[in-house]
């Protein structure tokens, strides 16, 4: 049962939880899928559209993902249970939770490869990046001791609770991204022919919009902020009721939206001025194109380095958060510690991982013979479940739940504490039609375009 008498743990700052927070959404999505996407459906004019589903579709929905964890003090269970309980309306709450486990336990697979490649430059100079990359992820050898050590710090990190752990990497491991991001885009930008990638990425060619940019635009919008899995839920939890969820949820969006352009400015500069093609690399870009542009590159090795150290700390800082909403439904709703809540979660996905690491290449039949709705490869089935469908799902039922179930007047109380009197009158009234109409219609959208493939 669960232990009502335990306090709850709340974060020591502002600038702490919108760090933690921001962590959670800066990710791989943000350093390895945004460029590629971009590439992909015509650089300038899809941020454009890209920046204005954050402001007008991402945005509205955080704020309800976080003043429905603040308001209820619980994980993404106990939140809806609070409102609910005894309805089916629960089971949301759990999708949440079981959707932080099984992409954490795909995701580990992934931050490893990031942090066996920092040292790729200096061990494996000269060898084809296809190559080694094929080589690299196919050997358990390799692999799962890297995803294993991947998860033991982020289960160390988990274990310091809220502000002990969590908060206090994410003001370290946070301004270190942005430092390592600037050093990054120092090189990339001072390169000879470097201004043909600035202008493709920051000059847009408003004639290449249509339909599935702007479908892969939402697509990428809503799912770089870590919406949908009960993150944002979890950490509004901590908040206390004096905190100012728009001035903090703000801010939220802001650097992870930031952390996204500025990967750009990393990427697509030195991609043109080693004359690559940009739209040529796809998911390959970050692991197989850009370290061939690194090598060629006065000091490649270094800023190669440099570079998948950065990604390895943006993969921790969302692994710590999709461990936190499982961790935190154990500790509210079970008699279960922290401390062993943290140790079996921690171990059960890094159990569940193993076939995800085994997946490229080290089991013919986990790649080439396990097939599901016509992804094949257990590696691909699990992100296309709980990384698109998933994640989508959650997100859809949860922008019904808010607006509908639980009611716009509460979330919007709730988001008049602490606000100052700002969240009142018409800013009020366009969260709610957004809320309650625009954000479920486009989430669906986004949804059966997940499930059908086409985003």
């Amino acid at each position: 049962m669960a232990n009502p008498s335990a306090e709850r743990e709340q974060w020591g700052s502002r600038l702490g939880f919108i760090l933690a927070a921001a962590g959670s959404a800066i990710g791989l999505g943000n350093i390895w899928r945004f460029p590629y996407v971009t590439a992909e459906n015509g650089g300038g004019a899809f941020v454009v559209v890209y920046l204005a589903c954050i402001a007008l579709i991402c945005l509205p929905y955080l704020f309800a993902e976080l003043a429905l964890g603040r308001n209820s003090q619980k994980n993404p269970v106990g939140a809806i249970k609070a409102i609910r309980q005894g309805t089916p309306w629960v089971l949301v709450g759990g999708l949440c939770v079981l959707t932080g486990v099984f992409i954490l336990s795909y995701y580990g697979v992934v931050a490893g490869w990031a942090l066996g490649y920092i040292f790729k430059a200096f061990v494996a100079p000269g060898i084809d990046s296809t190559q080694y990359f094929t080589s690299f992820v196919a050997d358990p050898a390799r692999v799962i001791p890297l995803a294993g050590v991947f998860m033991l710090v982020t289960i160390l990190v988990v274990y310091g609770g809220v502000e002990d752990g969590i908060e206090r990497w994410a003001k370290v491991l946070m301004p270190l991204l942005l430092v390592l991001m600037l050093v990054v885009i120092f090189r990339a930008v001072t390169l000879p022919g470097a201004g043909a990638g600035l202008e493709f990425y920051l000059n847009p060619d408003f004639s290449k919009i249509d339909g599935g940019v702007i479908l892969a635009a939402l697509g990428q919008a809503f799912f770089s902020l870590s919406l949908g899995m009960g993150a944002m839920i979890t950490y509004g939890s901590y908040l206390p009721k004096r905190e100012n969820l728009l001035v903090s949820g703000g801010y939220v969006a802001l650097f992870d939206t930031s952390i996204a352009l500025l990967a750009g400015l990393m990427i697509f500069p030195a991609l043109f001025a080693m004359n690559q093609d940009p739209g040529s690399g796809g998911p390959a870009l970050i692991f197989q194109v850009l370290p061939e542009v690194f090598a060629t590159m006065p000091l490649g090795s270094f800023i190669s380095a440099v570079f998948f150290v950065l990604l390895s700390i943006a993969a921790l800082t969302s692994m710590v958060s999709l461990l936190e909403v499982v961790v935190s439904y154990f500790v509210d709703e079970t008699s279960w510690s922290r401390a062993k809540s943290v140790w079996m979660v921690g171990g059960f996905t890094f159990a569940a991982g193993l076939p995800s690491a085994l997946a490229q290449g080290g089991s013919t039949f986990l790649t080439e013979q396990v097939s599901l709705f016509g992804v094949t490869g257990f590696f691909s089935i699990m992100d296309y479940l709980w990384g698109n469908v998933s994640l989508a799902l959650g997100a859809l039922l949860i922008s019904i739940f808010v607006g509908w179930v639980w009611g716009t007047g509460r979330a919007v109380e709730e988001l008049q504490q602490g606000s100052e009197d700002f969240f009142e009158g018409p800013i009020a009234r366009v969260w709610v039609v957004f809320l309650k109409y625009v954000c479920p219609i486009v989430i669906a959208v986004i949804f059966v375009g997940k499930v059908t493939g086409t985003i």
